[in-house]
């Protein structure tokens, strides 16, 4: 880690995490999270006006707990980048009026960040600079995404994507359907352990020779597996909960890692990256390694804390913005619920980023 790398503090909040991160270069100084997600278990989901809520009464601390965390004043600085997009409005909005008001104050770049390009970024902290062009498989509860990026900053190029539910979408509804509550990703991951993979022959969609070969469908497995424990019900008979888990699981990790690998070797690339919450996905990991190995490819797949919604990717890809001279957003920048992951980051209408008009008296104030 050199002092003259940048410092830069990252915010997201596209979802139900209050994530804010502090890095220099592509080291990780802190990494601070404020969830709400046990409040939202008690509906079944994300509640978006709950998230808001949450985003508002959480941002202040985290910030303040990052900085502690990381042993520096937000003076020190080089910038701030937020999550501008894609996400839950409201839950957006928060994240990048706190970043502008910060970067106004401190009189710093501000960069409004693409949140799947900073899940990509964020692999530089833990396996070092990504390779050109990276591959990526993206998955989470919104997005199931392969992506090309040979510009991490300037060029993601979409390969294919979900056309209907993502696979983070599909873990939450059959987690509900086995009475297993939210979120269920961690909860299906654990007893699928228990539970044998080929008991059941669930679906793999869009897997056939006419079909897209790098798209994803999920939401005919999902409603196959709901049927079918609809029917085990409606006979009075036991659901063997670990089987279903397992065997649906399955299904999902099969398709994503069989795509993933054939659009690496379709593209000549020698490498994947894997990224998203479902990346935390024990089965997901151990199937792409496989597959991986013998197809000759490297896997980089960052620690599970990593991979779901967190400051520390903003950070990073902010950290990339800077090195690589990237122009910085204005404080124009909004919330974009759609940003399309073809824009890594907004900037700004103007070359020059400054904030002269801020009065010294008021940033004094505000931070020492």
């Amino acid at each position: 880690m050199a002092a003259d790398e940048p410092l830069v503090l990252g915010i997201e909040t596209s979802c139900d995490e209050t994530g804010v991160g502090i890095v220099r270069g592509t080291t990780l100084l802190a990494d601070a999270v404020a969830s709400s997600v046990d409040t939202h278990a008690r509906y079944g989901g994300v509640v978006p006006e709950i998230a808001s809520r949450a985003h508002l009464e959480a941002m202040v601390p985290t910030i303040e707990r990052a900085l502690k965390e990381a042993g520096i004043s937000a003076r020190d600085l080089d910038g701030i980048a937020v999550t501008s997009g894609p996400g839950l409005a409201g839950a957006l909005l928060v994240g990048v009026s706190a970043a502008k008001a910060y970067a106004y104050a401190l009189n710093k770049p501000l960069y409004g960040v693409n949140h799947l390009a900073s899940h990509i970024c964020v692999d530089q902290l833990e396996h070092g600079p990504l390779p050109e062009p990276t591959m990526a498989l993206l998955v989470s509860g919104g997005h199931s995404s392969l992506l090309l990026a040979p510009d991490i900053t300037s060029d993601v190029r979409p390969l294919g994507a979900t056309i209907d539910d993502a696979a983070g979408e599909a873990f939450d509804k059959i987690a509900r359907v086995l009475n297993l509550g939210f979120p269920g990703g961690p909860v299906i991951d654990r007893l699928a352990k228990e539970g044998d993979p080929k008991s059941i022959a669930f679906p793999r969609g869009l897997t056939g020779p006419r079909d897209a070969p790098y798209d994803f469908s999920f939401s005919g497995l999902k409603t196959s597996v709901a049927r079918w424990i609809e029917a085990k019900r409606a006979a009075g008979e036991e659901v063997p909960v670990r089987d279903v888990a397992a065997s649906f699981q399955e299904a999902v990790v099969d398709v994503l890692t069989r795509k993933a690998v054939r659009a690496c070797k379709d593209e000549g690339v020698d490498h994947l990256m894997i990224g998203g919450g479902v990346a935390a996905n024990s089965r997901l990991r151990a199937l792409a390694q496989e597959r991986c190995e013998r197809a000759g490819i490297r896997l980089r797949v960052p620690r599970p804390g990593l991979c779901t919604d967190n400051g520390a990717m903003v950070a990073a890809l902010g950290a990339e913005m800077v090195a690589r001279n990237r122009r910085p957003s204005d404080l124009k920048l909004s919330a974009d619920s759609s940003l399309p992951v073809t824009e890594p980051h907004v900037p700004g209408a103007h070359p020059e980023h400054s904030h002269d008009h801020v009065h010294e008296i008021s940033k004094d104030n505000l931070y020492s």
